[in-house]
């Protein structure tokens, strides 16, 4: 279910006041951020962007394709380490030696 039309998409207020602070100045630095729901607007296109994915902050180069996503589509939670069982056991134990 996403956001109402009405309303508009939901920007983080202090994340586009840092961004706008950085345009005035023309300053490069990464901008941490917790709002993975912030969703991106053109403003932020050349800007990097640390996103926390509940561990880290996730760098995420903003370019013109990503508009209209959200933040946290960028930066993962979880890490994939392969589907289990005996066959993947098995192989594994062949690769070792």
């Amino acid at each position: 279910m996403g956001r109402s039309r009405k309303k508009g998409p939901y920007v983080d207020m202090k994340l586009l006041r840092k961004i706008r602070e950085l345009d005035t100045t023309k300053e490069r630095k990464i901008i941490n951020t917790y709002s993975r729901d912030c969703t991106i607007i053109p403003d932020f296109v050349g800007h990097t962007i640390g996103v926390h994915n509940g561990k880290t902050f996730v760098p995420v180069y903003i370019t013109e394709e990503m508009v209209g996503h959200k933040l946290g589509e960028f930066a993962p939670t979880t890490i994939f380490r392969g589907h289990g069982g005996k066959k993947a056991k098995r192989a594994m134990r062949k690769k070792k030696g």
